[in-house]
C-alpha cells in the first residue's frame, strides 16, 4: 500500500476515507495475527507505518468536525 498523505486524504469524501480507514485497521490487524502466529514479517515498520496513516486519517477526519 501506498502511503497516504494528509493532502490526499482532504480530497477524499467521507465514505472514501471511511472505507481507507477499514482498510489500512484490517491489515493491520492481518499483520499482527501474521506475527502472533509465528510468521516473520518481511517490513517490520510496517506496522507502525500503518498506524501513522490510520491517525493521519483520524486527524483529518477530527478536523473537519
Amino acid at each position: 500500500m501506498d502511503i497516504i498523505t494528509a493532502e490526499k486524504i482532504r480530497e477524499m469524501d467521507e465514505r472514501e476515507r471511511e472505507r481507507t480507514l477499514i482498510s489500512l485497521r484490517e491489515e493491520l490487524m492481518m499483520l499482527y495475527s501474521m506475527q502472533t502466529g509465528g510468521g516473520l514479517s518481511d517490513n517490520p515498520a510496517k506496522a507502525k507505518m500503518l498506524k501513522r496513516q490510520i491517525a493521519r486519517v483520524l486527524t483529518v477526519k477530527n478536523e473537519e468536525k
